[in-house]
Formats: C-alpha cells, structure tokens, sequence
C-alpha cells in the first residue's frame, strides 16, 4: 500500500463537461471530491463551438437538468441567444438551442466547483491509477502526488496523447494551444484496455468588425426567451443575432485545389472522424453536387470580437484557409484571429464498460465523455453526471441508477455505447431514440427528477416544484373531462384557427386534439385553471399524440420482458451449441446482462436470442 498525501470518497480525472457534472454530483451527494485539470483556464472550456443544445442535443440538456445537473442552469445564466429548432416538425424532435458566452460559461462552472465544499479543485495531471486487491483504490499525479480514493471517474476529452494538425504543421498538443495528457494512456493499457484514435476539428475564428453583415441573413432568437433548466424562471435580456451565409462555387474550387495539403487526404492522420459533424474537404468530397454548404456566424462572446464559422470545420494550411474565407459573401475584407484545426486523441472501446459506465473489469473505475467514444459538449456532460451518480452510489455501497432506452436519451447514448460500440466519434440523435415520442424535451423532469430522487441531487425545491406541476397537470385533466355546448365564440375561435365548427356539443379533451387549439385558447372562453406554460404543453402533446405515446407504451413492455431476463455473469457463451460462432464471440466479448441488452448487439440475431433465452430457461435452478 502506498503512501497518500490525501484521502477522498472519489477523484475525477479531467474539468470539461463531463468532469465538471461527474464532480458536482458525487459532491452534492455529500463525498469529498477531487477534481484534477490539466488548466484550470480550461474548465467547462468550449474548445469548439461556443453553443449549448441542438437537435437531441438539447434533450440531454433537459435530462441532465432533471437530473440535479449544471449545464443547463449554466447555459440558461450565459446565453448570448436562444432558439428552438424544428418548430415546423412535431414536439419529439424540437430541440432548444443556446448560443453561448464561452467565457462566462467557463467562469460560471468553475465557480460551481469552487463553492462547492466537497470539491478540491487541483491544476495536475493523473499519471496513473492505483489498484488494490483489483480495485480502484488512488491515482498518481504527474506532479508526484498520491492521493487515496475509492473511485475515479476518467473524463478526459481529447486530450490524452493530442495532437493538433492544420496543413503541413502539427504538434503534440490539447485543443485551443492547451498541453496534452502523455501519460495516462499507458497506465490505462497497463489495466488492459485497448485504446483507439478519434479525430474531431474545428472552424477558423474570425473577427467580427471584419465582416459584413449587411450581406448576409440575420438569424434572431425567440422571444420570449425559452430556457433549458425546469428551475430557471422567465430571462429577460437582450439577444444577439447570428448571421447567415454561404460557401460557393469560389470556395469549393480553392478547396478541390488544395485538398491534396489537408492532413486527412495527405495521410498524415490516421484516426477516424465524425461522419455527422464533417470538415468542409468532407463536404466538398462526399457531396459533390451541392453547389453551396450554409455558414452561421456566431459570436464567442460578449466581451470579444471572435465569431466562429459554423459549419466551416477544416484543417486546411492556413493560406488555404484565408483564400477560401474570402470568397464567402459578407467575408471578402475577414480577418482571421484564430485558425481551424484538426485534433487526434486516444479514447478507449466503450464496450468495456457497463451500463452505468463502469469498468467490467475494474470496480471503482469508471468513464464519461469523449473518452468513451463520443462528441458533443452535451452527450460528455449527459455520461459525467450518470457516471458521477454511479461512482458515488458505488462508494456508498448502494445499487446503481440505471436509466434504460425508454427512460431517457441518456439511456439510449449509454446503451449505444456500452451494448453496440462505436467505430467512429458518437454523436446522439433522435433517430436514436426509438421511443422518441415518449422522450421529448419538455417532459424530461416528468421521467426523471422522481426517479433521481433517491441519488441525493434532487433538492426539495426542484422536487416541490415537480410536484406542483403534477398537480397543475391532475387538474387540468379533471377540468376538460366534461362535454361543453357550442357557441358562437367557440365556433368563432375554431374558424380562426382554421377548424371546422361544432354543433350540439363537444368534450373540451376533444378539441384539444385539433391543430392549432391550445389550452390556453379553450382557458379564455370555459371556466379552466391556470397551469402555466410548461403543464399545458404536455397537457396538448397528450390530447394530440395519445394514440402514438400508447403505441410506444406498448413496445416498451416488450423491451421490458427482454430487459428482465437476466443472464448470469459466469455464462460461456461458447458452450451454447446452438448460437452461430459470431454471436458466441459477440456475447463472449459484451457479456450482455439481460437478453435486452443481448438483442441489440451487432452480429446478434432474432434467432441467436431465441436461442439464448431457451438455454437460460433451461438453467433457471441451478
């Protein structure tokens, strides 16, 4: 047993946005945490685009927030604007989109860490994990410090072994010009884990006064302002808009011309990249026909003049990368103050974890972020904080919280990881989710808060506040369940929205279920309580989707039936004669713990399950 020079419940290897929710929850559950960071200018760092949310993406915003979670009070507190997609398509895939400051975000969940008064924050970097009797039991600084703790969560991002590249020139490096991990990666292969290359990019940064924005579309945010957290109330502040433009016929020459001196055409890297966030030499490869691809500009910040180039991911050599800028309409006169640039790390084979993100093979030991094969500020903090609430249920000798498909998105984002793997960085999207109609945004404190209860992060005011829309939502079910008269003011209000008239008498319940009848229509002509906002959204998605949502309730008690079957640890696969070889080598390698989990692993068929569950029938006794 070696020397310590501190004792903590659990360390959090890394401060981005899965370390910092990983952090929070293991303190708020009362447990001494210590959180190393390689910077601490880096914490909550939005290294690429500076925006929180996006399709699906702002469902594990909302989940994360159920859950007791920062990001989205954080992202409510420095939204620079706010915005919900796909308001033309149906409420299972809308999503809120926050245009953020990324240095008051920064600064806004550092200064959660430090108030928190079972958190250590610590600038260092993890050299080693220590193990006792196969369990966690400290870790080694680069620093040469030991600190004791019985888990650790490892939320390193991208930086283990980085390196940065942009035309010709490359170094070993983090993102942003920050240091690289270099030495937590052999430690990890020492435990057995085999570690894979992953490649993400970023745009150029360009300053602001240098464009003009007269030629492009100005994209605004709502109004009223939406918001992430269930705990935040109305935001009453001034937006700034975005900007809309466009590369073209010019830009895509100049790439074709140059794509021979991109790092990923000319070989020099060799990790695999996001197929759904691709660099724009992707773009003009994969698409060939497409005559323009659509830029946002979007502004970093309130205090500086750096926009960033959505949409303009590229590791082009910088000259390229000037030329090509200013062929863009509005860019002609930019200048560059930062340039785009492609980063390669090491991030393990997520298949080696279970279902709450731990180690198969490692108690105490567990994983969240881009570590585990995934992309996106919000699907690192969505792993963090499940990770997190796992770790300390661990340390505290207690079940773990398991969030299945129909739960949440961040059961989809861990089952997808842990049960399917990835071979390339994993992006969350709501083809996804297949019980997508169930697991919308606006009812994630519904699913969830509840069933956090038990963890230690739901507060009594966040669950008081669940409470009391319960009961709005109760009331105003007991309110519309009676049949009215029609009237000429009723008739009047669904001619305005397009509907046909009543006669006789209708169920109010029933005109909720026509397009365009909201609650709040139907409050301001019948005798209805005030609920709210939020409680009539789901009062009008239940009348207008109730035959979908029980069609989808349906499926999930078959998923259940699946999920209930257990399958024994010690199982040998190899020994069941039946299974074709590439399911007993699937099933060997996952080591599935329900026939669920089983029935989605690539290589395993209907028949292959069948099998199984004939087999595990066989032994139940034993």
């Amino acid at each position: 047993m070696p020397d310590y020079d501190e004792q903590f419940d659990i360390a959090v290897i890394g401060a981005g946005h899965a370390g910092c929710e990983a952090a929070l929850a293991c303190a708020r559950t009362g447990l001494s945490t210590l959180v190393l960071c390689m910077d601490l200018d880096s914490v909550a760092l939005m290294a690429c685009n500076p925006s929180i949310g996006g399709t699906s993406k702002g469902h594990l915003v909302r989940e994360v927030d159920a859950l007791g979670g920062e990001m989205g009070l954080a992202a409510d507190d420095c939204l620079i604007q706010m915005r919900m997609l796909n308001t033309g398509k149906g409420p299972a895939v809308q999503s809120l989109r926050a245009q953020t400051d990324k240095r008051r975000y920064h600064e806004r969940m550092k200064k959660a860490l430090e108030l928190n008064v079972n958190i250590t924050l610590r600038q260092d970097e993890c050299a080693r994990i220590i193990l006792s009797s196969g369990a966690v039991s400290g870790i080694e600084t680069a620093l040469g410090a030991r600190y004791a703790c019985r888990a650790v969560v490892i939320s390193t991002g991208v930086y283990l072994n980085a390196r940065t590249h942009t035309g010709e020139f490359n170094r070993f490096g983090g993102p942003s010009g920050l240091a690289n991990s270099t030495r937590l990666s052999g430690s990890l292969e020492e435990l057995g884990f085999t570690l894979r290359r992953f490649k993400t990019g970023t745009p150029p940064r360009v300053q602001g006064r240098s464009l003009d924005y007269s030629r492009m579309q100005p994209q605004f945010g709502d109004e009223p302002i939406p918001h992430f957290s269930f705990m935040t109330d109305e935001i009453i502040r001034d937006q700034l808009p975005c900007h809309l433009t466009y590369t073209n016929e010019k830009t895509h020459k100049i790439i074709k011309e140059n794509i021979h001196r991109s790092p990923m055409y000319a070989g020099t890297i060799h990790a695999t990249g996001t197929r759904y966030c691709p660099s724009i030499e992707d773009k003009i490869v994969r698409f060939e026909g497409r005559d323009r691809h659509q830029l946002f500009i979007e502004p970093e910040g309130l205090s500086t003049d750096e926009m960033y180039v959505q949409g303009l991911s590229t590791s082009l050599p910088r000259d390229v990368q000037d030329a090509m800028l200013r062929t863009i309409e509005g860019m002609e006169n930019c200048r560059v103050m930062r340039y785009g640039y492609a980063i390669e790390y090491d991030c393990i084979d997520p298949t080696e974890l279970k279902g709450g993100l731990a180690s198969k093979r490692i108690p105490g030991l567990y994983f969240a972020g881009q570590i585990n094969g995934s992309s996106g500020y919000e699907e690192a903090a969505a792993q963090g904080i499940y990770a997190g609430i796992n770790a300390a249920l661990y340390v505290k000798g207690e079940e773990p919280f398991l969030l299945a498909r129909n739960d949440a998105y961040i059961g989809v984002l861990c089952d997808d990881l842990t049960v399917k793997g990835t071979n390339e960085p994993y992006r969350m999207m709501t083809c996804r989710a297949e019980f997508r109609m169930l697991l919308r945004q606006d009812n994630a404190d519904l699913r969830l808060t509840e069933k956090a209860y038990r963890t230690g992060l739901i507060s009594n005011e966040r669950f008081d506040r669940l409470m009391r829309k319960k009961e709005l939502i109760a009331s105003a079910h007991t309110a519309l369940d009676r049949a009215v008269p029609a009237d000429e003011r009723l008739n009047a209000l669904l001619e305005m929205k397009g509907s046909t008239p009543v006669r006789g008498s209708i169920r109010l319940d029933a005109l909720l279920k026509r397009r365009g009848v909201g609650y709040a229509d139907l409050a301001g002509l019948f005798d209805l309580p005030y609920i709210g906002r939020e409680a009539a959204e789901e009062i009008e998605v239940d009348a207008l989707y109730g035959g979908y949502i029980k069609r989808q309730d349906d499926e999930i008690r078959k998923l259940k039936a699946l999920d209930g079957e257990k399958i024994p640890e010690n199982t040998d696969f190899f020994a069941i004669t039946n299974l074709r070889t590439e399911a007993r080598q699937k099933l060997s390698a996952i080591r599935p713990s329900n026939l669920g989990e089983a029935s989605r692993i690539s290589g395993v068929s209907p028949a292959d399950v069948a099998v199984l569950s004939v087999y595990l029938k066989s032994r139940e006794g034993e």
